[in-house]
Order: C-alpha cells, then sequence, then structure tokens
C-alpha cells in the first residue's frame, strides 16, 4: 500500500507537500485543479516501469497507446520552466518483511524493513534529452539510504548512505548487476519498487460504450483495460479462476438499483461472440446492454475490476461515479467500502462527487468504517499553481475544515432564487 506520496514541479503542482494516503484516498475539487495529475504521476512511474527491457529512456511521458499521454518534459514541468528538476517521492508498505544484508557491519547484522521510500529527480539536459538527476531508496527510520547521484553529497545524507554508480535503467535502478553487500541491497529495493507498480490496475474516466457483441478468445487480461474494453473477457477469466465475480457484480448491480441480473450469451455454437443480455427488473425480458440506460455500462468496468484483481492490489480509479444517478453515486461509496475493508485492496480515486463524499463521511459515523483508513483531499487552484488541503474528519465522519463553496452554492443559489421570484411578483402587480 502506498503511504505517502510528493511531486515537485508537475504540471501545475509547484510542489505537492507530503501526502499522506490511506487504504481509501480521495481526491476532490473542481476541473482543473490538479486532482487528476496527481493519478498522472502514479501512472507516469507505472508506464515507465512496465516499458520493454530495451527501452532506454528515463522517464516515459506516455504516447496515444499508453495509460496516461503527457507529452514531453515541457508539457509536464511546472509553468513549462525547463531550468526545474521533476521530483517524486513514493512510500510504501511492502507485502511481507524485506530482509538484506547490512552494508555497515557483520553479515550476522542484517537490515529488516516492512517499509520504502524512494524518490527521483529528473531533469532536462538539451533540447531532446532528459536525463536522471539523482535516485535515492530509503528504508523505514533510514536505517539503509542508497543513491544514485552524479555528484553525491555525503554529509547531508548521513552515515547510513550507500553511494552508487554504473549505467542507469530508466529513472529508478541499474543495468548492470554486481555482488556486493550494498548492489545486493539496492537489487531488491528495485524489484519491490517494481513490484509495487505491477499491482496497480487503472480506470480511467471515458469508459467505452456498451457493445452489441463482445469476443472473447480465451486471453487472461489483468485488468479490464484503461476504458473497460476487456471487461467481458475478465469477467469469463474470473469464471475459470473461480472468483466470486459472478456473485459480487450482480449483487452490487441490484444493491445500486440499476438492474436484477445478467448473462453472456453465445450468438452461436461456432466462435467466440457473445451478447451481453440484462434483465431489468425480476421476471423481465431480457434486453441488450446497448438498450438499457447508459450508466449501466458506464459502472461494470468498476465493479468488474474491483472484484478481480487480486488482494494486495492498488485501485486507480478516475472518476467511478460518472453518468450514475445521485442515488447510485453514494451508493458506490458503500462498494469502494466493501471492497478495501474484505479485499484488502487499496483505492486511489478522484472525483467531483459530494453524493459519494457525503455516504464515506456516513459510513464512517455509523461505525462500519474507520475514519484512520480514509483520507480525504481538497484540490484548488490559485494564480495557475495547484495547492491541496486535508479534509480534517473526526471519528464521527464531521468535517471541520469543509471548503467554502466546495461543490458549489446550493443555499446562495436557492436564496437567490428567491428574491428572483420576489422581485418578479412585485413587477407583476
Amino acid at each position: 500500500m502506498i503511504t505517502e506520496f510528493r511531486a515537485q514541479n508537475f504540471k501545475s503542482w509547484e510542489d505537492t507537500g507530503t501526502i499522506d494516503f490511506a487504504p481509501l484516498t480521495g481526491f476532490f475539487g473542481a476541473n482543473s485543479s490538479g486532482k487528476t495529475s496527481l493519478l498522472q504521476v502514479l501512472l507516469m512511474l507505472k508506464q515507465t516501469v512496465e516499458r520493454p527491457p530495451d527501452w532506454n529512456g528515463t522517464i516515459d511521458f506516455g504516447d496515444e497507446s499508453s495509460l496516461v499521454n503527457l507529452g514531453s518534459f515541457r508539457d509536464v514541468i511546472y509553468r513549462h520552466r525547463q531550468d526545474l528538476s521533476l521530483v517524486i517521492t513514493v512510500s510504501w508498505n511492502l507485502p511481507d518483511k524485506l530482509t538484506v544484508t547490512n552494508p555497515f557491519g557483520d553479515s550476522s547484522s542484517p537490515i529488516e524493513t516492512t517499509t520504502l521510500s524512494f524518490s527521483t529527480s529528473v531533469v532536462k539536459l538539451d533540447r531532446h534529452s532528459v536525463i536522471l538527476d539523482s535516485f535515492t531508496y530509503r528504508t523505514e527510520e533510514q536505517r539503509l539510504s542508497i543513491e544514485w547521484n552524479p555528484e553525491p553529497n555525503l554529509r547531508s545524507l548521513g552515515s547510513n548512505l550507500v553511494f552508487l554508480s554504473g549505467p542507469l535503467l530508466r529513472c529508478y535502478g541499474l543495468r548492470d548487476k554486481s555482488l556486493s553487500d550494498s548492489e545486493l541491497a539496492f537489487w531488491k529495493f528495485e524489484e519491490e519498487f517494481e513490484e509495487l507498480f505491477s499491482r496497480m490496475s487503472y480506470l480511467g474516466p471515458r469508459r467505452e460504450y456498451p457493445r452489441h457483441q463482445y469476443i472473447w478468445s480465451g486471453q487472461h487480461p489483468e485488468g479490464v483495460g484503461q476504458h473497460g474494453s476487456e471487461m467481458v473477457s475478465t469477467l469469463f477469466s474470473g469464471r475459470i479462476q473461480r472468483l466470486d465475480l459472478d456473485e459480487q457484480v450482480p449483487r452490487w448491480l441490484q444493491c445500486l438499483g440499476l438492474i436484477d441480473s445478467y448473462r453472456l450469451a453465445p450468438i452461436s455454437d461456432e466462435g467466440h461472440g457473445y451478447e451481453f443480455l440484462v434483465t431489468k427488473h425480476k421476471s423481465g425480458p431480457e434486453v441488450r446492454l446497448t438498450n438499457v440506460g447508459f450508466g449501466v455500462s458506464q459502472i461494470l468496468p468498476v465493479l468488474i475490476l474491483s472484484y478481480y484483481v487480486p488482494e494486495g492490489s492498488i485501485l486507480i480509479l478516475e472518476q467511478p461515479e460518472a453518468h450514475l444517478h445521485p442515488n447510485v453515486q453514494a451508493k458506490l461509496a458503500d462498494v469502494l467500502i466493501d471492497v478495501v475493508k474484505n479485499r484488502n485492496i487499496q483505492i486511489i480515486l478522484e472525483s467531483h462527487s459530494e453524493h459519494l463524499l457525503h455516504r464515506l463521511t456516513r459510513r464512517i459515523a455509523e461505525g462500519e468504517f474507520s475514519a484512520d483508513d480514509m483520507a480525504l483531499y481538497a484540490c484548488q487552484i490559485n494564480d495557475g499553481t495547484s495547492d491541496i488541503e486535508p479534509l480534517r474528519m473526526d471519528a464521527y465522519g464531521n468535517i471541520s475544515n469543509w471548503p467554502r463553496n466546495f461543490f458549489g452554492d446550493d443555499a446562495g443559489d436557492v436564496v437567490q432564487r428567491a428574491k428572483a421570484e420576489i422581485k418578479r411578483r412585485k413587477a407583476n402587480t
């Protein structure tokens, strides 16, 4: 699970400061306030890690086929200031305790850690080259720091620093393997970093339109695809893996009040085509997914992905409430809580939905979820620079620093409507 995050000089963020993450972490705010950019930093690191072995770049800003397409260094650096460094820091809990050889002592005193922290700094060298300025791995309590830096400053980092050199692997590792105690520890840190992002799945805000026909040729995708295009393949794969998708997904569709049931019907005895048939009401007729409310096809990838990924995964969800009625948006909060509590999944989301937020805080008040397991943030932008503020929430779900006009000014609209009515009635008498 990611525990802390910080980005400096990324798009509208001059410095996010250290952001504490929880099992359920949500970013809320107006359009273009910078909340999506926070997710993009993590996706940028993920696609960097997942590049083919022969890729020689430093950090992957993406293209049209990537999880996120950010353009170039100039496009992502704060205020297009190409003299600045892009700095990213991520801390996370390890799935299992990690033991490494202590390079500062004998072999009988290994270093054990359950948490790692990684920081990288990327700079623009010239018109075409983006290079690594430095990267650092640290264990908990900084018992061991391993850094690659062309100009190391040993004093500033303390006595537990190991300095690395050699040809780089992207922004986080080295290409050449060796067998020194310090580098043996480093390889484990690098592997843990790659493993962190292998556990991360992403679903974007614009899910694809429902189809008249879906194809499954036996593949087992890692997720539903960033636009939900693989959701049917994922359903079939889940059946083969004996996952409980066919129990959980229909259950939540009923709880959300969207449909009663669904089934995947083969179009013929030959081929791999299937119709997604839906029963909207018990004992009602079956219709194609294309013939029911659009919200059903938009929430399906969210539900399927949430119960398909392995336990211990990290889900990044952009606007999971998109195209849903406010009542369903609120109920979606119960889905997220169930996934976090019962599947040991970390969920990181950005949303515009006050209905979702209110239901989350209600469940805290009811004791269904702990405030310690939830971190909610308000993002806003001032003079082109994004700011973030944690929503201070007590054990009963009360938010003490609710931003003014956070979700608009409902009360103001009511007052102004009443004033306008009085004014018009006077004019008509």
